[in-house]
């Protein structure tokens, strides 16, 4: 996920691919002899994916690391059952963006959910990654699975009010046209779209680097747009700038509670990263977030 616009660029050595990031970090990984596996131009971005030494796949979308086999599951996770395990019964859920199906496989595992609903724009994400990472994608047939290939924003515009539990944003960065995902007119169409105990998450960039021009600013046109209570919930995820990363939850009313915490620290499904104390571990904010952010 790129903070800005940039170039992917190969190093001196040709078997490795790099992204540079306006943060002043740069992400590498090094290539097998097969290298660059799949290209194209899709009618929204250029897709590209390689085979890494150590990571797997990785796929890039506009030159911009999007997924990684290696390290996916870290995001995928914090994007789903942070915010699922905080609202007393999430039956309806609405994935926007998400295109290569993790988010929504890890949403599909809660027992609780009667129907997911993924939009995502560009449907040559979904189906490369059906291709080339079908770990991902192995719960795109499940009934409760519902897969639209559309605006995602005019979507949340025209949804019935009150009719979703949860709503996950796993947006691109807040740069050109994934600025909008990050507007108070969107927020607002997300809090009109949840009903009276609904949860918004959002992927949030990273603490390290983006606390100042993003996160707090987000935080703050969230509750221009009516929500009641945030919290940021932190991560590790290595193939991101600064490898520091983040969601943000946001309530409808009232607070974000660990509200099905009994659950938690039961699951009924298998998880590589997520436990009932990494939920609350991810919660518990450094000294300087916690006085930006207060």
């Amino acid at each position: 996920m790129c903070d800005q616009p940039k170039a992917a660029t190969m190093t001196s050595k040709p078997n490795w691919f790099t992204e540079l990031s306006d943060s002043g970090t740069i992400f590498g990984l090094e290539l097998t002899d097969a290298g660059k596996i799949h290209e194209e131009q899709t009618p929204f971005q250029t897709l590209e994916i390689y085979d890494t030494t150590t990571f797997g796949k990785l796929m890039t979308l506009d030159g911009c690391t999007m997924v990684t086999t290696r390290d996916n599951f870290v995001y995928h996770e914090m994007m789903a059952h942070p915010v699922l395990f905080s609202h007393p019964a999430p039956k309806r859920v609405c994935i926007i963006g998400g295109g290569d199906c993790g988010t929504l496989r890890e949403v599909l595992k809660h027992p609780e959910v009667e129907s997911a609903i993924q939009i995502d724009i560009d449907e040559r994400v979904t189906r490369v990654s059906e291709m080339f990472f079908p770990e991902l994608c192995e719960s795109n047939n499940d009934p409760r699975a519902t897969l639209a290939f559309e605006d995602g924003i005019a979507w949340i515009n025209h949804a019935e009010p009150g009719s979703l539990d949860i709503l996950i944003v796993d947006s691109t960065d807040p740069v050109g046209p994934g600025a909008v995902l990050y507007s108070e007119e969107f927020f607002r169409g997300c809090w009109n779209a949840l009903g009276e105990n609904g949860l918004l998450v959002q992927q949030s960039e990273s603490p390290l680097v983006h606390a100042e021009k993003i996160i707090k600013p987000m935080h703050d046109t969230m509750r221009k747009a009516g929500f009641s209570d945030i919290r940021l919930h932190q991560f590790q995820q290595v193939c991101y700038p600064t490898g520091w990363w983040s969601c943000t939850v946001a309530a409808k009313s009232g607070q974000v509670n660990f509200a099905r915490a009994a659950a938690a620290e039961q699951l009924v499904f298998p998880t590589r990263y997520y436990n009932a104390e990494i939920h609350k571990g991810s919660a518990a904010l450094p000294q300087f977030l916690k006085e930006l952010l207060d």
